[in-house]
């Protein structure tokens, strides 16, 4: 576990001079951790009576304000009591107020009989909506000037979003926040960031301190790279080359090791990436993610600015312009997870692609592939929410199915990228009894109305693309998404060569 207050190094400051302001962050980053370790940091100075506490409770009152103030009245009286000295927690029971100034009230008759300067860390504070949110933070603006004798010195709203989101979720609307503070009181939006390659490293010490286990330069390098320092991602990659793949504490944690536990991690598909993965298919996400995994611009609307926000504060995108997502682990799974259902659809043996000499028979499978997308493509691509790249994603699941569990399939995707890039590697025994990798690389491109052939340019981009990985030959796959194109069994695979000479199997479907 790291320190908490280096993560937000700016909190202190802001307390003490004391102001309100938002944290947000994307789920299990460590935004209540942080908070909880600033809150028993303050109280333990002594200068400050500090508790965290979660609206969580209140989300089943939606819209009852009532109610929602008397669950949060409940948290905090419940957070104070584990958290601080018997003199400083408020007084019991609440006083009575009008239904709608409870929380008003209640936190001015604690802040006025407390010793020391109240300060309050709202977590999950987005579980609230519609009125109750408004009816909570009009409480919190009435009372901000009263602060410190009357009202909490410094009071922090820590949820998944930024305040945009916040009016929106109490029924306004986001983009007529003329300025960063909501409801006047907010002086500062903090941002709880990801590790750093360099947290990485001190995080993975610790358990070498604690069991001898080293990890390589590289296994630490690959672990950041997979996961850009996502908190619950670097934990769970280590818990996976740790605990569920039982490397021994002799053994150190190699580079191959982090590549088959993040295989793992995306396989199990645990609760946390489920989470943001059941987002996919919101309107707001969708015209965001699908121009990314097209590598196309899209056409930018009023709305796309605050759309591409909303994916930060989820933690889809990377918080950096331009768009892209957040890490190689999150691309990978989005990917997969909507080509899903066709990757159950294909019934082809995986093991039927395997040469006796251990190679993958990669011709064979383009051939297979071809078949497939003649028989299924055009019921495949109808279905699927994500249209603009639906042929796309037909054919990575289709290899992903026949690839699956004995080799990987590496996926480069991204805004002005107009392609998508595959590299399969399937390893294979030489005859010396080591190991080798076969490596196949592929490029995608689809062909729409009112453009022209994009063979030209797929070769193109395909050389660059073999250079990099230090290859002398490549797949490019065109899709044809035509009204007027030839049908489909007229389509033939073809040779051609990039720039630089490089033979390459075109595959026209």
């Amino acid at each position: 576990m790291l320190p908490a207050e280096p993560r937000l190094p700016e909190a202190r400051g802001l307390v003490e001079r004391g102001h309100y302001f938002v944290l947000h962050a994307p789920r299990q980053t460590g935004k209540t951790t942080t908070l909880a370790e600033l809150a028993r940091a303050l109280t333990a100075e002594g200068r400050y009576a500090a508790i965290r506490f979660s609206c969580e409770t209140a989300e089943v009152t939606g819209d009852d304000y009532v109610a929602a103030q008397r669950e949060v009245l409940g948290s905090i009286a419940i957070a104070a009591q584990a958290q601080l000295p018997a003199d400083q927690q408020p007084p019991q029971p609440w006083p009575e107020a009008s239904p709608g100034q409870q929380l008003l009230v209640g936190l001015r008759a604690w802040a006025a009989a407390s010793p020391l300067p109240v300060v309050l860390f709202f977590d999950e504070i987005d579980a609230l909506r519609g009125e109750s949110l408004r009816s909570v933070l009009r409480q919190l603006r009435d009372g901000y000037t009263a602060r410190p004798a009357a009202f909490p010195h410094s009071v922090a709203l820590c949820g998944l979003r930024d305040v945009r989101d916040y009016k929106a979720a109490a029924g306004g609307d986001p983009s007529r926040l003329g300025t960063s503070s909501p409801f006047n009181i907010k002086i500062e939006s903090l941002r709880l960031s990801d590790f750093t390659a360099d947290q990485v490293a001190d995080l993975y010490g610790q358990r070498t301190a604690e069991t001898g286990q080293s990890f390589t330069e590289p296994a630490l390098e690959r672990s950041f790279e997979y996961t850009r320092g996502q908190p619950w991602l670097v934990n769970a990659l280590a818990r996976e080359f740790t605990e569920k793949m039982d490397v021994p504490p002799a053994t150190p944690i190699t580079a191959e090791h982090v590549a088959a536990a993040k295989e793992r991690l995306i396989l199990a598909r645990a609760t946390h990436l489920d989470s943001l993965l059941a987002r996919l298919t919101e309107p707001r996400v969708r015209k965001v993610i699908e121009p990314l995994i097209a590598g196309e611009l899209t056409i930018v609307d009023e709305d796309y600015d605050v759309d591409v926000a909303y994916l930060r504060d989820l933690g889809l995108l990377a918080p950096s312009d331009p768009e892209a997502i957040a890490n190689p682990i999150y691309r990978e799974v989005i990917v997969r997870v909507l080509g899903a259902s066709t990757q159950r659809r294909v019934a082809a043996d995986p093991r039927s692609f395997v040469r006796p000499d251990g190679r993958l028979d990669f011709d064979r499978v383009l051939r297979e592939f071809a078949g497939f997308w003649r028989e299924n493509g055009e019921v495949l691509t109808r279905g699927t929410v994500y249209h603009e790249v639906a042929p796309q994603l037909v054919f990575m699941a289709y290899c992903q199915r026949i690839v699956n569990g004995g080799g990987y399939v590496d996926r480069e995707y991204g805004l002005g990228y107009r392609r998508i890039d595959l590299l399969i590697r399937w390893p294979y025994p030489d005859p010396d009894g080591t190991r080798s990798w076969q490596r196949e690389a592929v490029e995608l491109k689809v062909w729409r109305p009112q453009q022209a052939d994009p063979t030209p340019d797929g070769l193109r981009q395909l050389d660059e693309y073999l250079k990099r990985l230090d290859l002398d030959r490549g797949t490019l796959v065109v899709f044809d998404r035509r009204p007027g194109a030839a049908p489909l069994p007229e389509r033939v695979d073809e040779s051609d060569r990039t720039p630089s000479g490089r033979p390459v199997t075109v595959l026209r479907a």
